[in-house]
Parts: structure tokens; sequence; C-alpha cells
């Protein structure tokens, strides 16, 4: 179990695991991050930070934090970044410290990050355990990102496109959760981190 992981081992504290999950836009990553972390509530979730503007109902600390371009450009020149991405003309990234601590300390650590940010975390933490969340088809996931109705329709276009760069990637990833029944998928999530915990 999670809630067992922070305990002494050999008298010493144990290095936290570092989990990494991917998905292409629609595919219901941040919705299963979200029940996992209602299932383990010991695990820590590493928010990131961003250039974008904040959506409806995003809230500071929590969702993103959200910087300006030039303290973000400052922080990849100061090394802040264990790893980041221009995604959309917008820049993303996760704090080396955060991590470090975490990680030190004992936590497990959940990142939800895309495919180019894995594959920087992969290099620097080759033991991170990883899994791709993905929707049963393309056509599902064009429904889905037509149905949020938060892109138009070029938007949803490249992210189609970018959406198949990123599925073929998934070899990379050590675990597929296939999104199709929400409650089987969380199921098979939960399931992942606590077989690797022990």
């Amino acid at each position: 179990m999670i809630d067992s992981l922070t305990k002494n081992k050999d008298k010493g504290r144990r290095t936290g695991h570092l989990f990494v999950v991917s998905a292409p836009s629609g595919a219901g990553k941040t919705t299963l991050c979200d029940a996992v972390r209602k299932h383990l509530p010991q695990l820590v979730y590493s928010v990131s930070s961003t250039t974008r503007s904040p959506r409806e109902g995003e809230r500071e600390g929590i969702d993103y934090f959200f910087v300006t371009v030039e303290a973000f450009e400052k922080g990849i020149n100061a090394g802040q970044w264990v790893e980041w991405a221009k995604v959309y003309d917008n820049y993303y990234g996760t704090s080396v410290w955060f991590i470090e601590d975490q990680l030190k300390e004992g936590r497990d650590v959940l990142l939800d990050i895309d495919v180019q940010g894995a594959g920087q975390i992969v290099q620097r933490y080759p033991d991170a355990i990883t899994i791709f969340i993905m929707a049963p088809s393309l056509d599902t996931l064009r429904r889905r990102l037509n149905e949020r109705g938060l892109d138009s329709a070029n938007v949803i276009g490249k992210r189609m496109c970018n959406a198949e760069n990123e599925i073929a990637c998934r070899p990379m990833y050590r675990y597929t959760v296939v999104n199709d029944h929400l409650k089987t998928a969380i199921t098979h999530f939960v399931s992942i981190l606590k077989g690797e915990a022990k």
C-alpha cells in the first residue's frame, strides 16, 4: 500500500518512487490522475509551472503555477526545471528542487507531463515508472476534444496531429492504460501504482 511507504527501511528513509504519466490531449489524463489521488491520498502530485493563461476554474498552486515567459526563461538558464517543453506556444516545466526534496523524504510523486517532458525525466531518473494513457481510438479522442468545447477547430486539428506523434512514443512507457470505461481505467491505474510501490 502507498500509505506504508513512508516508513523507514533498514533504519533509513527509503527513496520515493517517481510515477510519470503522459497522454494525448483528451485521453482523460487529468480525470484519471484526480481519481488516483483520491484513492491514494499520500501520493504527492507535482504541480507544473506554465506560461499559459489560467483556464476557467484553474487555481494557482493547485492546477499549475502560472508564471511569466521572462521568469520561466530565467529558470531555464538557472537549471530550475527538471524537465521543460514549449507546447502550443507556451512553456511548461517541473521544478527540480521540488522533485528531489519529495523523493529524498521518501514520498511517492506523481508527474503529469507530456511526452517531451517524460523523455527528459527518464534520462535523469531511469527508474521512473512511466504510464501512458490513451483513448480507445483516434475517433474517440477527436470526439472528446470537440465535446470539451475548449479549443477551436484549428487547435483541435493540431492536437490530433500531435496525438498521433505521442502515441508513436508509447513503447518508451512501461505501462499503458486505455481509458475506454473510466471505472476500469481507474482500477488499472491504481493497481499499477500499488504494485510498483510495494
